[in-house]
Formats: structure tokens, C-alpha cells, sequence
């Protein structure tokens, strides 16, 4: 029988994006959050502990008010107990607004409103509110149930209240666990760093141990760590609390349910799936995609430009396996969110002719694989004309001085003879002053051995493209 107690309500922070969500955290925590996020714009689920003043705990959840992470925001109100819905003073409802709004009615969990940004000459919290109310929210005092606090993160002002605001309707409805009770835990956020794979969760039932044994839907793992949400090692989590779990070799789902698991955990790993041949239509390109989370990853890969192919993605930074994949798969590109990869890894990256792209604002990231699509089907790299011919174990080596840009190991090459091709080729072998390059520039000359062995002629150009 399970002997209920209060525990910490899980809070999480709703909105559009740069409605001060943050910053309004940033004031509860009195961290710098907000200063240190890209752009201005939260892009992972993060999970926090707050103080009232009376000492009672409160867990937030800041989820990224971003177009791109409607399915996280999502999923950080189903673990919720509570919600805090943020809407700008000089700004009023917008579209993520309501959605959020349709969020926390879809969950079924109380919420409080919170205007923010009342310290700016041109707030206007009556408006605000009589926006609310014609999309069907009762304010106290209005014949409704749900409160609403003027605050500014900026400035500090209503904080306090809505700490107590939070601590009386956690108290009101009953909010509790029992730490000797059955496990139930929801996974937030996963990503990578040099511990390994991380699952970032919150604890709503029973206690969670280093040492035990948990399942996360038909993910299994024996707790090897566990970190609260400022990386202190703990040994335990308690209802309420969040933590991140050091243990699992293949990350869980974000949203995944964690319970107690009394079986034998299984040793043998799911095996990633063999790559498909690439097959890409007119006006398409491939790409390898990295982000640090895997709600970002998911944010980026739900919200690719037409015409982009993603034929592998991952969570974590770059690493030497995903360079030689984009090298044998061709694709020759790979994009990183939030990311990023060794000097040993860009060194091999070079080597390889595979290019490396780091992104830390999501939208910067879209305008790039856009620019890319508009360039056409074809990049031209470079062009370079045969000056030589070498004989080589029954084949020809063609010796050429690159004229424009450059020809890289990765691009596929067209070969000219004036204005007519003569075929397309790829490189077996580069190579300049007999030492293995991934590129030729400008005036640079080298040998260079390709396949099909078509019968090239001094004068023909070769032009280096990538599609």
C-alpha cells in the first residue's frame, strides 16, 4: 500500500518564443541561463529546482518556445503537475500561445498565467489578459479558476507570488508521491557528452537509485550514475526531483516512462541498420545530420527544407565513423546542432573531403540547407584542365593544373572536351608531389586516377561539382 506524501510540484514553463520564458527562470534561479543560450533562444528541455521562500521545493521544466519544438513542448506538459502559461505584456497571445494554451488543456493539469515583460513602456497587461479570455480563459475574480500574475523577470517583480501561487495550487490539488512506492519516472531530454549517453528525467513516484535496474519502454539499463540538474553526483532521486541517469547504451525515447526492472538487463544492443543505396531524385541532397539532444535532433529532422535527405542522424558530437560514412556513402556533408567535433576528427574530416558544418541557432542552420536547394541541383567546386598523362598498372594517371575553385576527393567530376562531356567520373586517387590529398585549389597541379578510365585527352577540362 503506498503511503502518499507532498512532494515537489513539476512546473513547466509554456509560451511563444521570446516571451521571456527564460529570463523569467533566469530571475527564479538566479542563474544566467538566458545569457548564456544562442540567440536568445532555448533549444533543449532543461530541468531545475526552485526555492520559495518558505523552503518548499518547486521543479521546473523550461521548454523551448521555438516553432521547431512543438513535440518537445508537448511532451514537457504531460509530465507536468502544473503549468505556467508565459504571454509578453507588449506582445499578447500569439501562435504558440495558443498552442500551449490547447497543450495544457489537452494534459489536463491547472495552470497560472504569467505576464511578463510589465517593466517595458509599451506592456500592456489588460490587454494581454482580454486577449486570454476570448480564447476561453477564467481568471479569478472573473468567474474563472485560473490566477494570473503580472511579473518581470527583468526587474524581479512577482516572482515571490508566483513561487506561492505555484506552492498553493500544488498544495490545492493535492500533488504527492511516495518515495517507497513503485518507480515512475519520465525521460525529458537525452544527449551525449564525455561521461556517455545521458537521460535527463524527472522522478514523479518512488525513488530512483544508482545500482538498480530500470526500463525505459523496451530500453533496458542498471544505473550507473546519477547527476542533479547541476551535475552534482547523487546517489539517489526522490519524487519531484530531476536528475540525469548515466547507464544506457542505447539512449530512451524523450517521453519514455522509466519503471523498476527485475529481469536480467540484456546485454546485446539493437544494431544499427544498414545504410540504404543512395538514391536521390533531381534537386536533392544528402546530408548527415548531428545535434546535441535528441529533442533537438527531432526538432531539426520534423522541420527539413524540401529536398534535403537525411540518410543518417545521431545525438552526441561528431565522430570518426560519421566522417567515414559520409565518405563512403558520398554524401560529403555532414551538419551539427548544438555540436561539434574534435581537431582530430575535422583533421580526418579534411582528409576525407568531407565538410563540417556547426550550428548553434536552429534557424541558421534551415537558412543554410535552404541556400543549398536554391544553388540547384549542381555546385560547381572548381575546374581544372589535363596538361599530362602517366601510365599506371595498365591504366592512365592525368596530370592537371586546377584553373577555378577546387577539386576535392568527395565531388563527382564531369569530364569536357570543349563544350561536350565526355563522361562522369570518381576519384580513385589525388595526389600531389606523390603524397595523398583531399584537395587541389587554384594553381595547384596533381595527379589524379578515376574510374570509369574514359579516354581523356590533354586540353579536356575536368569539373568538380557536388550535388
Amino acid at each position: 500500500m503506498e503511503k502518499r506524501q507532498s512532494r515537489p510540484p513539476i512546473v513547466t514553463v509554456l509560451g511563444h518564443v521570446d516571451h521571456g520564458k527564460t529570463t523569467l527562470l533566469d530571475a527564479i534561479r538566479k542563474t544566467s541561463v538566458a545569457v548564456r543560450e544562442a540567440g536568445g533562444i532555448t533549444q533543449s528541455i532543461g530541468a531545475s529546482i526552485a526555492m520559495t521562500k518558505e523552503g518548499k521545493k518547486i521543479t521546473f521544466i523550461d521548454t523551448p518556445g521555438h516553432a521547431a519544438f512543438g513535440k518537445m513542448r508537448s511532451r514537457g506538459s504531460k509530465v507536468a503537475d502544473i503549468a505556467v502559461l508565459v504571454v509578453a505584456a507588449e506582445d499578447g497571445v500569439k501562435p504558440q500561445t495558443l498552442e500551449a494554451l490547447q497543450l495544457i488543456k489537452e494534459a489536463e493539469i491547472p495552470f497560472i498565467v504569467a505576464i511578463t515583460k510589465i517593466d517595458l513602456p509599451s506592456a500592456d497587461v489588460e490587454g494581454a489578459k482580454g486577449q486570454l479570455t476570448k480564447q476561453g480563459v477564467g481568471f479569478e475574480g472573473m468567474g474563472g479558476d485560473t490566477p494570473v500574475l503580472p511579473v518581470s523577470g527583468k526587474t524581479g517583480k512577482g516572482i515571490e507570488e508566483l513561487l506561492e501561487t505555484i506552492s498553493l495550487l500544488a498544495e490545492v490539488t493535492h500533488i504527492g508521491g511516495d518515495p517507497q512506492g513503485g518507480l515512475e519516472a519520465v525521460v525529458v531530454e537525452t544527449q551525449k557528452d564525455r561521461r556517455g549517453p545521458l537521460a535527463s528525467a524527472v522522478v514523479r513516484n518512488g525513488t530512483l537509485k544508482v545500482g538498480a535496474s530500470v526500463l525505459a519502454e523496451n530500453v533496458t539499463t542498471k544505473v550507473r550514475g546519477l547527476f542533479d540538474y547541476k551535475g552534482v553526483s547523487v546517489k539517489e532521486a526522490l519524487p519531484g526531483e530531476p536528475v540525469q541517469i548515466l547507464g544506457f547504451e542505447v539512449l530512451p525515447a524523450v517521453g519514455a516512462k522509466i519503471t523498476s526492472f527485475t529481469g536480467e538487463v540484456a546485454e546485446e544492443l539493437p544494431q544499427k541498420p544498414s545504410l540504404p543505396k543512395l538514391k536521390l531524385r533531381k534537386g536533392e541532397i544528402a546530408a548527415i545530420i548531428k545535434a546535441a539532444s535528441t529533442g533537438s535532433l527531432e526538432a531539426v529532422l520534423g522541420n527539413m527544407p524540401p529536398g534535403i535527405v537525411v540518410i543518417d542522424s545521431g545525438v552526441g558530437d561528431i565522430f570518426e565513423s560519421d566522417v567515414l560514412l559520409a565518405k563512403a556513402s558520398g554524401v560529403g556533408r555532414i551538419f551539427a546542432f548544438e555540436s561539434g567535433a574534435s581537431s582530430a576528427v575535422k583533421k580526418l574530416a579534411q582528409a576525407e573531403g568531407v565538410a563540417i558544418e556547426e550550428f548553434k541557432i536552429i534557424y541558421e542552420l534551415f537558412q543554410r540547407l535552404e541556400e543549398l536547394i536554391k544553388k540547384g541541383e549542381v555546385e560547381i567546386l572548381g575546374k581544372a584542365e589535363i596538361v599530362a598523362s602517366f601510365p599506371f598498372n595498365n591504366k592512365k594517371i592525368a596530370g592537371a593544373r586546377v584553373i577555378s575553385g577546387k577539386i576535392t576527393k568527395i565531388d563527382t567530376l564531369t569530364l569536357l572536351r570543349g563544350e561536350k562531356e565526355i563522361g562522369k567520373v570518381k576519384v580513385l586517387s589525388l595526389k600531389k608531389q606523390k603524397q595523398e590529398i583531399a584537395e587541389a585549389k587554384a594553381g595547384e597541379e596533381f595527379g589524379i586516377l578515376f574510374e570509369p578510365q574514359l579516354a581523356f585527352a590533354i586540353g579536356d577540362v575536368i569539373v568538380s561539382v557536388r550535388k
